[in-house]
């Protein structure tokens, strides 16, 4: 049987791949058990929150083992929850080692994403498309398509910056707001709150508070409150950007300007 301190830092590892890149709690904590059990071990507990993996093997004996994984809330990157899951249903067949297995996760683990032109053109294209879903017109899209692209521009040179995702949010949602308004007042004759819905679209925290939700019903309200707290924390620099920028836009209009 391998050694039991190797299998337990492979499924604390493949956990904290499937919860860094969006997975929700049931899952990694389902995944890492089974993975457990895979490889023999009967004597575990885990503990899993939204951003630590707490685990142990083997408690009260000679070579017990146990692992503490702190995990960030980072960015949803489904691909690679797909690919550490069909790992994981490996590992259970017994179609890998326990070599084989660390080398496969470290080549999920770096399974690149998609490129920043694909990302650019999926935020403008979402952009256009929520615009026109919310009653804007073709030519609303056009304007919000540019706007997307604009955002997502923003998002990624923020994100080299190793800015503040709450910063980001706020400037991002005002950027697209300014945007819009900017547009309104010079004559384009948009529809600006359509824009600006469309605009920021790609900024809302859709899968987060799904999972919040999912977590929840789940009975993991420690988890689901801190995915929910940080789904609303996101909506709310959003309102604050777009509410910002159309305070300012009053202002300088002498408080007659309207959307």
């Amino acid at each position: 049987m391998p050694d039991s301190k190797a299998v337990l830092s492979l499924a604390v590892s493949v956990g904290e791949v499937l919860l860094k890149n969006g997975g929700e709690i049931y899952r990694v904590q389902e995944t890492v058990t089974r993975i457990l059990e895979a490889y023999g071990i009967q004597d575990y507990h885990v503990f899993v929150i939204t951003n630590g993996i707490f685990a142990t093997v083997d408690e009260g004996r000679e070579h017990a083992g146990s692992m503490v994984r702190y995990v960030p809330i980072g960015e949803v990157n489904l691909k690679r929850v797909a690919e550490v899951n069909q790992l994981s249903r490996e590992i259970c067949e017994r179609k890998c080692s326990l070599a084989e297995a660390f080398g496969k996760l470290e080549e999920c683990r770096n399974s690149p994403s998609a490129g920043n032109l694909a990302l650019v053109i999926a935020c403008g294209v979402g952009s256009a498309g929520f615009c026109y879903l919310l009653g804007g017109r073709f030519y609303d899209s056009v304007v919000s398509f540019f706007l997307g692209i604009l955002l997502e521009l923003f998002l990624i040179l923020a994100a080299k910056h190793h800015a503040s995702r709450l910063i980001m949010n706020i400037l991002g949602s005002a950027l697209v707001t300014a945007g819009s308004l900017s547009l309104l007042v010079a004559g384009a004759g948009i529809l600006s709150d359509k824009v600006i819905i469309g605009g920021i679209i790609p900024l809302v925290p859709g899968v987060a508070l799904t999972t919040a939700i999912r977590d929840l019903f789940s009975g993991d309200y420690l988890s689901g409150s801190i995915r929910l707290i940080d789904a609303l924390l996101t909506g709310m620099c959003i309102a604050i950007g777009v509410g910002a920028v159309m305070k300012l836009f009053q202002f300088a209009g002498g408080g007659a300007f309207l959307l």
